[in-house]
């Protein structure tokens, strides 16, 4: 791991600003001054510091990165996320943050290409990929965006000051930290979701703390409209709790491959073996179904390429079934 103390810190920072700001004359004899890139741009913000030493401290020259051409959308922890970020997981400074694992983190706060609030707002939900490699393979990192209240990233970062326009891309202040996420990060946060979480939890099933596990995992994900379908099945089913333990537990496990992480350039036409029995894939129809069951009972994957840090989403609009363990009404 390598230290950056402040004065270091200072040197490097100040020389960027004096190789991006230096003047020139022109034939007329006026001077002119580049614009400012994302890193001059943060440097000159105070409650953005401590991101400046971050980026100076860590693996990958990011510093030199984000003065690149970009466009880039940086979503800016503050200071005082930063420092929450340190004191939870006893860091006594940033210099405390292996480097490596530093350069990830922070890459996980870069989106390639520009992104207004008022282009996020308008899409109002949805996932892009970050700069961060660090999914398996070096697989780039997903990050999901919700502007129902707000503009809220993976759940748990809000914008506080958005649209700070740099030469180079964007800057949006957020008021934490975004961790590399694992797969529940995503099912938690985002509502479409909500019908998964709540079968994964029910009857003190383990699944969220073997889904936080290393992997990695291939989750072919149940939307709620997949989970509506299911519960309309039965008028006793109004929630996923509602349905027997067994029933439940067995269609769970139809949805995680373990050991894999298949990206959709990588599905292919055959059996995968999930934590109970085999699913069957039709790569060019997009559908999974329990291996031996006839076509009608198939799932259609309508979404790809949700990418964790242990694993990858896959959204289907149908929930996998035992069929002989069902019993309608």
């Amino acid at each position: 791991m390598k230290i950056i103390s402040k004065i270091t810190n200072a040197i490097i920072i100040g020389a960027l600003i004096l190789g991006v700001t230096s003047c020139s004359d022109d034939d007329d004899g006026n001077i002119i001054i580049p614009e400012n890139n994302i890193v001059v741009t943060a440097t000159a913000d105070t409650d953005l510091s401590l991101l400046v030493t971050a980026l100076a401290a860590a693996d990958g020259d990011l510093v030199s990165v984000l003065s690149g051409a970009g466009p880039f959308t940086v979503l800016a922890p503050t200071n005082e996320a930063i420092q929450a970020y340190l004191t939870a997981n006893n860091y006594a400074d940033i210099n405390a943050i292996p480097t490596a694992e530093l350069q990830q983190l922070l890459l996980n706060h870069v989106i390639p290409g520009e992104f207004s609030s008022t282009a996020l707002t308008n899409s109002g939900a949805g996932y892009e990929n970050t700069a961060s490699t660090a999914g398996p393979n070096g697989s780039a990192i997903s990050i999901y965006y919700n502007t129902t209240s707000g503009v809220v990233f993976n759940g748990g970062a809000t914008v506080t000051t958005a649209d700070i326009e740099a030469s180079n891309g964007i800057i949006h202040k957020i008021n934490a930290i975004i961790e590399l996420p694992d797969v529940t990060t995503f099912v938690t946060a985002d509502p479409e979701f909500s019908s998964l979480v709540a079968a994964l939890t029910a009857y003190n099933f383990d699944y969220v703390n073997t889904l936080k596990g290393n992997g990695p995992f291939t989750v072919f994900a149940p939307n709620d409209t997949a989970f509506d379908e299911l519960l309309a099945v039965n008028d006793n089913w109004n929630v996923p709790a509602d349905i027997d333990e067994t029933v439940l537990s067995n269609a769970l496990n139809l949805h995680v491959v373990p050991d894999s992480n298949i990206r959709e350039a990588d599905i292919v036409d055959g059996n995968l073996t999930t934590l109970s029995k085999e699913i069957t894939v039709n790569a060019t129809a997009k559908t999974i179904k329990l291996a031996g069951n006839d076509d009608a009972s198939a799932s259609t994957i309508i979404a790809t390429d949700v990418q964790a840090t242990n694993g990858v989403i896959h959204v289907i609009n149908k929930v996998i079934l035992d069929l002989p363990s069902i019993n309608p009404n």
